[in-house]
């Protein structure tokens, strides 16, 4: 098992730069399997998500090579066997070889994915967008076999704007006959990374970013060279860092336009902040507003970031409230903030928070990969040692992020217990 030791009220300064897009690698690396050629993902993150999805990959017998930022993935002498339990459940986004496989071979077998548990994270919309396709699902035992004859375009809705549900549909209707038309889909730049990677394969995809989504059916999906946008919740992270404890700390290798709604916030709270074209140059302030958030499907203020922002605002004046709309169990984080010494507390889904609170270093637990962050962001601006235990849920989708903080000031390890 690992912890995090972080010796906290370091400085920070100097330049962090972003990786690749956690939530549209995890789309991707399964959508290359669409291809019978040969498909080059670059500026993929090193992180253990993407191990997971590439030891999926090998038990379906394709082809894969990594070497630094990038992944070339051969599906030619691909198997669609069935994706075992133990691969399923090691991360949420294993559900994305649902779409994939049935797309392609118009068969897919796997057993209910895993994941971070932050609430009931139902699969029903997926399948219903399978089976408006023309599949049938059954379930047997948390193992799900979706199959077809065939795939016909159909107009889908969606009851909600679902990341997961908008990009499984993608990949199972880009090979359908005929017309797909998603409406009610998710907008999030994720989305549009993972239309643009199949269109570069051939697919007929228009409407991506927008609610309404367009495919066009086509045969055959060829070679194609790909790359991932900045991961914009790893920059908003880093930015609240840097409003915690930063100087001049840069965050590079960003689209701003991505975290609209975390930059508005911190503007409206009085941070010191500069925005160029594709980096933010961020110090902490002397004094902060205290304000609220609501977390909401994009573009509004992102649920993956609620946990960081939230220790962010223990260092606000006043009274600050944030509420959660897209996931019940996203507060575990507070009782350890708690313990740090912040005054949060929580009624239904609204966490209250009085401040500024001093926080000091205690030991906590990573709950989750958000949370993780939280806690890291925590440790950092504490008074003496924060010991993070669970720390495998933030090395599932944060690269480098002990050598990227140590390298801007921060005193952090990682040790083996």
């Amino acid at each position: 098992m690992k912890i995090m030791e972080i010796e906290g009220n370091h400085e920070l300064s100097g330049t962090i730069r972003i990786s690749g897009a956690k939530n549209a690698t995890v789309a991707l690396i399964p959508a290359a399997i669409l291809t019978d050629e040969e498909a080059t993902i670059c500026n993929v993150p090193e992180i253990t998500d993407i191990d997971a999805l590439c030891g999926i990959l090998d038990e379906l017998k394709v082809d894969v090579k990594r070497a630094s930022e990038s992944i070339i993935i051969n599906p030619k002498n691909m198997q669609n066997i069935e994706i075992a339990e133990k691969y399923s459940k090691k991360l949420r986004a294993s559900y994305y070889f649902m779409g994939a496989l049935l797309g392609k071979y118009k068969k897919a077998i796997m057993y209910f994915p895993g994941g971070c548990s932050i609430g009931a994270r139902p699969i029903d919309l997926h399948l219903k967008g399978f089976e408006a396709l023309g599949a049938t699902v059954t379930n047997e035992k948390n193992k799900y076999i979706v199959e077809a004859e065939e795939l016909k375009g159909a107009n889908i809705y969606l009851d909600i704007a679902s990341v997961g549900a908008t990009i499984n549909i993608m990949l199972a209707a880009v090979k359908a006959k005929g017309v797909t038309i998603i409406d009610n889909a998710a907008k999030e730049p994720e989305i549009v990374n993972v239309a643009t990677f199949l269109n570069n394969m051939g697919a007929k995809i228009t409407g991506a970013g927008t609610s309404t989504i367009r495919i066009e059916g086509v045969e055959h999906l060829h070679k194609c060279f790909h790359e991932v946008i900045p991961d914009r919740i790893e920059a908003g992270t880093y930015i609240i860092i840097g409003a915690l404890c930063g100087k001049n700390l840069k965050i590079d290798n960003i689209i701003p336009e991505h975290i609209d709604s975390l930059l508005s916030k911190l503007e409206e709270m009085g941070t010191d902040l500069q925005i160029g074209t594709d980096y933010v140059l961020i110090s902490k302030a002397n004094k902060y507003k205290s304000t609220n958030i609501k977390t909401l499907v994009y573009p509004g203020f992102p649920t993956d970031l609620q946990q960081p922002f939230t220790v962010l605002l223990t260092q606000c004046c006043g009274k600050s409230k944030v509420t959660e709309t897209i996931w019940e169990n996203r507060f575990m984080h507070i009782s350890y903030l708690n313990s740090l010494g912040a005054d949060i507390t929580i009624k239904n889904q609204t966490a209250t928070i009085m401040g500024p609170t001093k926080l000091t270093g205690t030991s906590v637990v990573a709950t989750d990969l958000r949370a993780g962050a939280a806690m890291v962001a925590a440790g950092l601006v504490a008074e003496g040692t924060t010991t993070i235990t669970n720390v495998e849920h933030i090395l599932r989708g944060y690269e480098q992020i002990v050598e990227k903080l140590t390298s801007v000031g921060a005193k952090i390890t990682i040790k083996e217990i």
